[in-house]
């Protein structure tokens, strides 16, 4: 089940991605204040505020529960508050007092003032966790499965096509609250949830999306980042002219992609040692003769050095 839980580590693209900013460690002197309450905490002593994988910060609570850490950033910087076990996201921004309150009865209802990216990315949690109970629930099957004996490749690859059809699901109401917050960052790390949960089917919305903000937060190391990421595969997304190469026939003839252009033309990049694009050979002629009427063609790129 790699490719599931490979799913849910690719979440992690959120927080790695902060790594690039500059956040000072917290001090009693500082630009950003962040305060709070924890309630029915237990035994906890201490929380972590962490930029991607790394440690900023380690926060004492007083004996009233009640914890206070000042910093500064050079750019409003994606932070993560773990507490306990839980991890929020928070947007720290020179000159914001921030105020974070949570009962660990119930550390999903937690409430954010100070700072109204991070409310927004309260509201981005929320519509993010179906996906995390997605994971959680195809693991538990695939699981049960195997342990029953079935075929682990055949389970695998029935619960990953089950997967990608509700991640169609889920992932449009990210995208939809990406496009109505354009103005903030909030807005950006929807659209890096959807990119990373999917990159092929959501594609064309990162892409569009990308090329509307990225000229918005011009000194955003994560935005600058993540558009250069994206400017990249953009030659090869659905929608864009294919980039034009230049190869030889069997006789020696030289040929070009555009030459091809007008016609609907099936890329096949296959190699003589490769068995199962041998098999699939037969199928591809196949479907020439079916269609090579009606403006289809075959542009057949083999990997073989001879």
């Amino acid at each position: 089940m790699k490719k599931v839980m490979y799913l849910t580590s690719l979440v992690s693209l959120l927080f790695v991605m902060s790594c690039k900013q500059d956040t000072q460690q917290g001090s009693q002197e500082g630009n950003i204040q962040l305060s709070g309450t924890i309630e029915n905490a237990g035994d906890l002593e201490y929380l972590l505020l962490a930029k991607g994988t790394e440690p900023i910060d380690t926060i004492e609570l007083d004996q009233s529960n009640d914890f206070l850490w000042k910093g500064n950033a050079a750019d409003p910087t994606l932070v993560t508050l773990q507490i306990d076990q839980k991890p929020y996201m928070l947007i720290l921004e020179d000159g914001e007092e921030v105020e974070f309150q949570v009962d660990l009865e119930n550390p999903d209802d937690y409430s954010v003032t100070g700072s109204e990216t991070s409310a927004k990315l309260k509201e981005l949690d929320v519509l993010r966790r179906p996906f995390y109970q997605q994971q959680e629930n195809l693991q538990m099957e695939f699981q049960r499965r195997v342990s029953a004996g079935e075929d682990m490749s055949v389970v695998q690859s029935e619960l990953l096509a089950e997967n990608q059809e509700i991640m169609k699901e889920l992932s449009q109401p990210v995208v939809e609250f990406a496009q109505e917050n354009k103005d903030n960052l909030a807005g950006f790390y929807a659209m890096v949830t959807v990119f990373s949960v999917d990159p092929v089917a959501n594609e064309e919305a990162v892409i569009a999306f990308v090329d509307e903000v990225k000229d918005e937060f011009p000194d955003n190391a994560d935005v600058q980042s993540f558009a250069a990421h994206v400017e990249k595969i953009k030659p090869l997304s659905i929608g864009q002219v294919a980039p034009d190469f230049t190869s030889t026939t069997p006789e020696g003839e030289e040929v070009k992609l555009s030459d091809f252009r007008g016609k609907y033309v099936l890329l096949d990049f296959w190699a003589a040692w490769c068995a199962p694009c041998r098999d699939e050979n037969p199928n591809i002629v196949a479907e020439y003769h079916a269609y090579k009427d009606k403006g289809f063609t075959v542009l057949g790129v083999s990997l073989d050095r001879d």
